[in-house]
């Protein structure tokens, strides 16, 4: 089974989703396929404003109580003033696809990223930033500064690419999810599932294979040999 993930690193659902995510992934017999949407591009200009702070915050909090994640004083009283700090998608994107040729699992990356944004109130379009907190999961800062700039190419690539697939499949927005599981696709409901991460990977467990479900290690028998 593979789970089609269309997402946004500025997305507050998608973070709020993310523990939905690490608890699908974790399964075995289950992939993740990420696919970034660019909500966001640096090529707007768009920055922290008073009236971002005000659109975002009823956003947040309800978020934050239907997912119980937790959004940071640092984020709330610290980003959400720095009036004139970058908001874009396309640089924590890029990030993302250099962390992952450095060996760095796409889906870790996002989640550090998200949380250097909603609770340490960091500037997530900044180079300097997005290295750093690559370097923490283990990709050195110097190879990183080398995948930078074909990553941020691809990253013009991918979010096409992205959003020609979400045409194709009728999704309106982030976060999107689509199951891939014997050749048929289905739609799964993100927001039906918030704060109930084991109980979505218990329902979609329940539709493996039991050997898959079980992991490599499973014990079983076929007409010529059991393991």
């Amino acid at each position: 089974m593979k789970l089609h993930y269309f997402y946004d690193p500025l997305c507050g659902w998608c973070y709020g989703a993310s523990p939905l995510l690490q608890a699908v992934a974790a399964l075995p017999g289950v992939s993740v396929e990420m696919h970034a949407g660019g909500m966001i591009g640096s090529d707007e200009g768009r920055t922290i404003t008073p009236e971002w702070r005000s659109y975002v915050m009823p956003h947040d909090q309800r978020i934050a109580a239907m997912s119980g994640q937790p959004f940071g004083s640092a984020y709330y009283d610290g980003l959400l003033n720095d009036v004139g700090a970058p908001l874009a998608s396309d640089p924590p994107i890029a990030a993302i696809l250099a962390a992952c040729k450095l060996g760095v699992e796409p889906l870790a990356m996002l989640s550090r990223i998200q949380r250097a944004h909603y609770q340490q109130g960091l500037r997530i379009a900044e180079f300097d930033v997005l290295s750093r907190l690559a370097a923490e999961l283990g990709a050195e800062a110097g190879p990183f500064a080398e995948a930078w700039q074909p990553a941020q190419r691809e990253a013009e690539q991918h979010i096409a690419q992205t959003r020609q697939q979400m045409g194709r499949l009728g999704l309106r927005g982030f976060p999107s999810a689509v199951l891939e599981q014997d050749g048929q696709l289905e739609r799964l409901e993100l927001s039906n599932w918030l704060g109930k991460a084991q109980e979505l990977a218990a329902e979609l467990a329940g539709r493996l294979p039991p050997a898959q479900a079980a992991g490599d290690d499973a014990l079983f028998c076929t007409p010529d040999s059991c393991r």
